[in-house]
């Protein structure tokens, strides 16, 4: 199964994770088919937190691919994000 889920990468204590599309079997950091976009939780002034190319997420849902938990919620908090900014502009 395919799996859209993170990907750990960073220095020790600044966890920066990509998110990734990736074969369930494969290694939590290991090898991946599509990066997707990136997630920052640890966001300093004038960064981006998230980041997501959300027709590509769109793409692997409709090819079958699950979404973790987590990736779940960043995926409602871009869109929210991203509404909340259309009617902005």
């Amino acid at each position: 199964m395919v799996k859209i889920r993170l990907a750990r990468t960073g220095a020790n204590k600044r966890p920066f994770y990509h998110v990734v599309v990736a074969d369930s079997r494969a290694k939590r950091d290991g090898r991946h088919i599509e990066r997707v976009g990136y997630f920052n939780p640890l966001v300093e002034e004038g960064e981006a937190r998230l980041r997501l190319d959300m027709e590509r997420v769109e793409f692997w849902l409709g090819r079958g691919a699950q979404m973790t938990d987590r990736v779940r919620s960043l995926v409602r908090e871009w869109r929210k994000s991203s509404a909340s900014g259309e009617q902005a502009a």
